[in-house]
């Protein structure tokens, strides 16, 4: 299939920067509205903002859950999830309650701890990224690099080969996971600058 990323429109999402930088990298792409149209795409992109909860009841409102499932788990196409997006792969959320996510990956998602350190939420700004080797969402990139954070809740994982880069606040957090032919990034890539560019390119690479 040719190269061709799909965003998926499920009512929470940051999708016309997304959009935005994608075209100022030339990359094909369309905003999904239907789940019949994961069947077209090469690649998907999950964006998302808001709250765990919204998040999950917005996929299946859209009925985008089990055809997601399918294209990703079973044909195994290449799945980028941003923000809310990446957070939405974890087995749970306990956001507003405890809520089963995608489970793309092993883990669940929890708010930050910032009682001991003062610090306020949600969590807006820069900060650095220390990435792991060999990483192909990450490919090029300059090691502890600064990207655009916007969230109150971090994943956890007890599997720590999924975890490609790290971000302090408070604590050690998760800002990018990869798993096979599953990514994701806490931060705002389209966001980030130039950066933030090299990895939505780098996830339009992968095959």
């Amino acid at each position: 299939m040719e190269r061709r990323i799909g965003i998926l429109n499920y009512g929470l999402g940051n999708l016309s920067s997304i959009s935005h930088a994608l075209t100022s990298l030339g990359i094909f792409h369309e905003i999904l509205t239907s789940p019949d149209a994961l069947t077209r795409v090469s690649h998907i992109i999950l964006p998302g903002v808001g709250s765990f909860r919204e998040g999950m009841t917005g996929l299946e409102r859209a009925g985008f859950i089990e055809p997601l499932r399918q294209a990703v788990a079973v044909e195994k196409k290449p799945l980028l999830g941003i923000c809310l997006g990446m957070q939405l792969l974890a087995d749970v959320g306990l956001e507003h309650g405890e809520h089963a996510g995608l489970s793309f990956l092993s883990g669940r998602v929890e708010r930050i701890p910032t009682e001991v350190h003062k610090l306020p939420l949600p969590h807006i700004g820069w900060n650095s990224v220390h990435f792991s080797e060999g990483k192909r969402i990450l490919k090029g990139l300059t090691q502890d690099t600064d990207f655009y954070f916007v969230h109150s809740y971090h994943f956890i994982s007890d599997d720590k080969e999924v975890i490609a880069g790290v971000t302090e606040y408070g604590i050690q957090i998760a800002a990018v996971v990869e798993k096979g032919n599953i990514f994701g990034a806490q931060f705002h890539p389209e966001k980030s600058g130039e950066e933030g560019l090299k990895i939505l390119k780098n996830f339009s690479e992968v095959v």
